[in-house]
C-alpha cells in the first residue's frame, strides 16, 4: 500500500496511492483513518511531503563505498565507524517532489545529492530489542540530503552545509510491506543515472538504528530515519538541473535546482 499526503484547493488530506488514482482518507495512518468515497486523479492534487515530522532523525556515514568515494576525493582518511552514529536534520529545509532546490546565492559549492531511503515511523515507541525494532515502522519513503561541502568543512554543527531551506526533499509516497534491507535506490540528474546502490549494503541496518535510538528517545508516529547513501554523490548540482531519487515500490522524489539570485 501507498499512502500520500495532498492539498487540494488548501485543503490538506492523506490518500492511498493506486496507480494514478488517489483515494481519500479521513484521519491519518498515523491514527486511526478510514477510506471515503472520493476519488482524485493524482494529476490533480499538490503532493506534499507525507509527513512533517516531530523528530528528523539522520544516520551517519552507513556505506563503506561512500566513505572510500569521499576519502578518494578529498585525500581524506576517515575509518568505518564502529558503531551506528545517529544526528539531526531540520524541518524548514523539507520541499516535497517537484518543489525546487534553491542554492543560497554564497553559496562556494559543491553542492551535491545524497538520495537516501528513510523510514517513517507509524507508533510511539521505545526500547525495542532490534529483532522487534521494524515493528514501529508505517513504511518507507525517499529522501535527498543535499549537501553543501565547502559548509561541511567549515560548519562544525552543519547547521548551512545541510540545512538551508529547501535541502531536504522527502517523499513522494510512504510504501508499506518493504524490506529496507532489500531495496535499489537509483539517483538521476537530468535523466542520466548517476549512482545506483543497494540497501543491503548499509554497514548497520534499519533495524539497528531504529534500536539504537529506541534505547534513548522515544520514537512517536511521524518521525522519520534517514539511514545514509552510498557511492558517489556527483555530479555538482547547477541551476537548471533536475535530480531524481527512484524507488521502484516507492516512486519518484524529482525536484528542480535553482541557484538564488542576490
Amino acid at each position: 500500500m501507498k499512502f500520500g499526503r495532498f492539498e487540494q484547493k488548501g485543503r490538506i488530506f492523506y490518500g492511498i496511492v493506486e496507480g494514478e488514482q488517489v483515494t481519500e482518507l479521513e484521519g491519518s495512518p498515523f491514527d486511526r483513518y478510514q477510506a471515503t468515497v472520493k476519488k482524485h486523479a493524482l494529476g490533480s492534487l499538490k503532493v506534499l511531503v507525507p509527513c512533517v515530522p516531530p523528530t528528523f532523525y539522520c544516520a551517519g556515514l552507513n556505506y563503506a563505498a561512500h566513505i572510500e568515494w569521499a576519502n578518494k576525493r578529498t585525500g581524506g582518511n576517515r575509518k568505518v565507524p564502529e558503531k551506528a552514529d545517529i544526528g539531526y536534520r531540520a524541518n524548514n529545509a523539507l520541499i516535497a517532489t517537484n518543489e525546487t532546490i534553491v542554492i543560497p546565492d554564497d553559496s562556494p559549492g559543491p553542492v551535491e545529492f545524497e538520495g537516501e531511503l528513510v523510514a517513517v515511523i507509524g507508533r510511539k515507541a521505545r526500547n525495542l530489542p532490534e529483532r522487534d525494532a521494524l515493528s514501529c515502522v508505517l513504511g518507507y519513503t525517499l529522501g535527498n540530503d543535499v549537501s553543501e561541502r565547502t559548509w561541511q568543512k567549515q560548519d562544525r554543527t552543519l547547521w548551512r552545509a545541510k540545512n538551508c531551506d529547501t535541502f531536504k526533499p522527502m517523499g513522494p509516497f510512504i510504501a508499506t510491506g518493504l524490506d529496507p534491507m532489500k531495496l535499489t535506490v537509483t539517483i538521476k540528474v537530468n535523466g542520466a543515472t548517476a549512482s545506483e546502490y543497494d540497501t543491503g549494503k548499509m554497514l548497520f541496518s534499519a533495524q539497528h538504528y531504529i534500536a539504537q535510538i529506541s534505547k534513548y528517545m522515544t520514537l512517536q508516529p511521524g518521525d522519520v530515519v534517514w539511514l545514509g547513501t552510498d557511492g558517489a554523490t556527483e555530479p555538482d548540482l547547477k541551476d537548471g538541473d533536475v535530480v531524481e531519487i527512484v524507488q521502484k515500490d516507492i516512486g519518484v522524489l524529482s525536484n528542480p535546482v535553482r541557484r538564488a539570485k542576490i
